[in-house]
This record gives structure tokens, C-alpha cells and sequence, in this order.
């Protein structure tokens, strides 16, 4: 009970100081923006995750990852992905200068992969380390894509909506684990993301 409510209490103040930083470095979504535009970002963040291997294959994992970790792990990890990763899109909409960031998703593939594939029992704060790195990549790629006819809020309520969705997709996916063949299947997505993302990591490196 107690190790729950420590989990809870930073959570909380994660989700307070995301929050507190969008709204110092985000313009005020009524701010000069029209229905047109709100519309155009919120589709616009709906597909962007939807639009990369890399991106989709990396948020199914993490759902996986959080399903096989077991609780508090199967809804933190999902839970943390996307809200950390509004903090990079944040960055992204800034421009913040982020080297490497395309090497972080597809490596985030490679990883998240291996640990599903080896059903690999990280330590709560390590696995929400590990997915909160790579949120940061994928936040970051989504802001900065932004398009310039979208309202940066509809369109960070759109990927962060769609993000969960994938996590949900992960989760039934590692729900499998509770039969032998399912487990084995489950694994076998793990292998397939992680081949998928050294392929995408050579190309970026190559």
C-alpha cells in the first residue's frame, strides 16, 4: 500500500509539472486560433503516430512491456509514455536543438523489442527510466512536425490520444502471457519490433 501511494504521489507531480510547463512555453490555445485550426491539429497529431513504423511499433511495445512487468507496471508505463512524451513535443514545437533524435526512435524500437523479447523484469523505476527517455525522442519528433496550420494543443491532445490507444493494443497484446502459446506469440512480437528497429537504426546510421 504504501509502495502504491509513492507510485501515485509522483505521478501526481509529474503530471503537475508537465502540465505547469506546457502552459508557461505553449502559446494559449485561444490565442488567434481558429476552428480550422483546431481541427487541423487534431487530426493532424491523431495520424502523425500512425504514420511511422518505428513510432507504432515502439508504443505496442511499451503496452506489451507494461503487460508482461505486471501491476503497478501495466498501467504506469502506459500512463507515462505520453505524458512524457507531451514534455518532447513541447520541446519540438520549440525547436529546442534535440541531436540524434530519429537514432532515439528507431533505437526505441531495438530496446523496448529486446525487453519484451526477453521478458525482462526491470525494476519499476528502471523500465519507467527507459520509457521516459524514448517518450522524450518521440514527443520531440511530433512536435517538431508540427504543421503550421495546426493549433499546437489539438494536435498534442491528438498523438497523446492516439499514443494511448497503442498502449491499449499492447496491453491485450500482453495479456497473452497467461498462456503458454500466447506468451510465446507475445515474445515473438518483441522479436519482430526489435529486427523492424535495428533495420530503421541502420538506415539512419548507415
Amino acid at each position: 500500500m504504501r509502495i502504491r501511494l509513492h507510485v501515485l504521489t509522483v505521478f501526481a507531480r509529474l503530471v503537475r509539472a508537465i502540465l505547469s510547463l506546457a502552459l508557461v512555453l505553449l502559446p494559449s490555445a485561444a490565442d488567434a486560433h481558429t476552428g480550422a485550426e483546431v481541427t487541423v491539429g487534431l487530426w493532424s497529431g491523431m495520424l502523425h503516430p500512425l504514420t511511422g513504423l518505428d513510432h507504432t511499433m515502439a508504443m505496442v511495445a511499451v503496452g506489451i512491456w507494461g503487460a508482461q512487468l505486471g501491476r503497478p507496471a501495466i498501467w504506469l508505463l502506459p500512463v507515462t509514455f505520453p505524458l512524457v512524451m507531451a514534455l518532447g513535443g513541447v520541446v519540438g514545437i520549440r525547436q529546442v536543438p534535440f541531436p540524434f533524435v530519429e537514432v532515439g526512435i528507431a533505437a526505441s524500437a531495438v530496446v523496448l523489442g529486446a525487453m519484451v523479447l526477453g521478458a525482462v523484469r526491470a525494476s519499476l523505476p528502471v523500465a519507467t527510466a527507459v520509457v521516459g527517455f524514448f517518450a522524450v525522442c518521440h514527443g520531440y519528433a511530433h512536435g517538431a512536425e508540427l504543421p503550421h496550420a495546426a493549433n499546437p494543443f489539438a494536435y498534442g491532445v491528438g498523438f497523446v490520444l492516439v499514443t494511448g490507444l497503442l498502449h491499449v493494443c499492447g496491453i491485450a497484446i500482453g495479456l497473452l502471457k497467461r498462456w503458454p502459446a500466447g506468451a510465446l506469440a507475445m515474445r515473438a512480437c518483441g522479436a519482430v519490433i526489435g529486427v523492424a528497429g535495428l533495420y530503421l537504426l541502420g538506415g539512419h546510421l548507415g
